[in-house]
């Protein structure tokens, strides 16, 4: 089977971690700081938060920007459910706006349209998630544009674009959000196994996200109610979690950050043998901005199905069998069990639920080889031809 993603893990990998075990360290150490301050550094960012998901991360980040109850967070349909949830963990609602029909990411025209009316209804959003899904980067200069105007908070989901750029600089240096998420799962560009990060440029932000992911708890004498009873005074001043990342997962990180561009540029080499050879099929391969330099996490075709005479199903299933790990990323948020409860109806994101009917994710990953990406191809075509 050839996975949809997969890690690529190096000796050096495996002796940063080893060293790390063999240390006074497992976690709370010298290496999560380490790991923040070199992603900081890399994507232009001033401060990094390192927790254990970029879920964590996330929710970490709408409680830093007080995202509570009565408050309205949107995102974008297409997306793991996170980028949705996190709304809810802070009692807070969720709506959404509607795809891009050739980027697959938020629509700054839909959402333009969307804010005009929320303004005229009382119900303006506090913070948007626009989503870089795939790696490619958002309009941000359109969607900032708007949080301007109508004064929302941004935060970025870069969950699948560390690596990308944006305008020619590194996605995550906070010139368009509040506040950039990353993740680290092992499927994405670099691992740490689990694992994720925030950045962000304002030092209130950063504080507020160190303080939520570990308890709440600080050790800062100037942070706290009262004199300490003693060195080993400790005090919860607000509500956390144990959100921390560990050294092992921070020590991998450092280690897989130096070849972070090298594994961008690979997937950017894959993805343009999968356009050659992809170029006559009756699929829609993907469409990069101009001004974007897409992390290419995922490569997405969409199924012509006007062209072919098999299903959306028939074609994934034919796949499988041929032994091609796709996936489909994402099923759209709204069309959940547990959204659709809220109220939420089929029909309601239309761009989205076309883009969901179409779309499969084909092998991509820095260590896929040539004849592999031919392999794939090839077997997209007896998929597609019933044979």
């Amino acid at each position: 089977m050839i996975p949809y993603g997969r890690q690529d893990i190096t000796q050096a990998d495996i002796d940063s971690v080893l060293e790390v075990l063999r240390s006074d360290f497992l976690t709370q150490g010298p290496k999560v700081p380490a790991f923040e301050h070199a992603v900081a550094e890399k994507v232009g960012a001033k401060y990094a938060v390192a927790v254990n998901s970029a879920t964590s991360a996330l929710h970490v980040a709408c409680l830093a920007l007080q995202l509570g109850p009565g408050d309205w967070l949107w995102t974008t349909p297409v997306t793991f459910v996170a980028s949705a949830n996190c709304a809810l963990y802070c009692g807070a609602k969720v709506d959404f706006v509607d795809i891009d029909e050739r980027t697959y990411n938020m629509s700054p025209v839909a959402l333009e349209k969307k804010l005009e009316q929320a303004e005229r209804e009382g119900k303006l959003p506090k913070v948007v998630i626009p989503v870089h899904l795939c790696g490619q980067p958002c309009d941000m200069a359109a969607i900032h544009a708007l949080a301007q105007r109508y004064g929302f908070k941004i935060v970025e989901d870069a969950s699948h674009a560390v690596g990308g750029k944006y305008h020619d600089e590194y996605i995550g240096n906070g010139r368009y959000s509040d506040i950039t998420v990353f993740s680290f799962h092992p499927v994405k560009i670099i691992t740490t196994a689990e694992g994720g990060m925030a950045v962000t440029n304002d030092a209130v932000l950063a504080e507020r996200m160190v303080l939520l992911r570990s308890h709440g708890v600080t050790r800062d004498p100037a942070r706290m109610t009262s004199l300490p009873d003693g060195p080993w005074y400790y005090q919860q001043i607000s509500l956390g979690f144990n959100y921390r990342m560990t050294e092992l997962q921070a020590a991998l990180g450092l280690s897989q950050l130096k070849r972070l561009d090298a594994y961008v540029a690979k997937r950017h080499v894959i993805a343009a043998l999968y356009n050659k050879l992809l170029k006559d099929f009756p699929v829609i391969t993907p469409w990069q901005h101009s001004n974007g330099y897409s992390g290419l996490h995922l490569y997405v075709i969409r199924l012509r199905l006007e062209q072919i005479q098999r299903s959306h199903r028939e074609v994934f299933e034919s796949l499988r069998a041929q032994g091609i790990g796709v996936n489909l990323h994402y099923i759209p948020v709204h069309t959940q069990p547990y959204y659709l409860a809220m109220g939420f109806a089929a029909g309601d994101y239309p761009e989205s639920e076309r883009y969901y009917a179409e779309a499969i994710s084909l092998p991509m990953y820095a260590a896929l080889q040539e004849a592999q990406v031919h392999t794939v191809v090839e077997a997209v075509r007896h998929a597609i031809e019933g044979v």
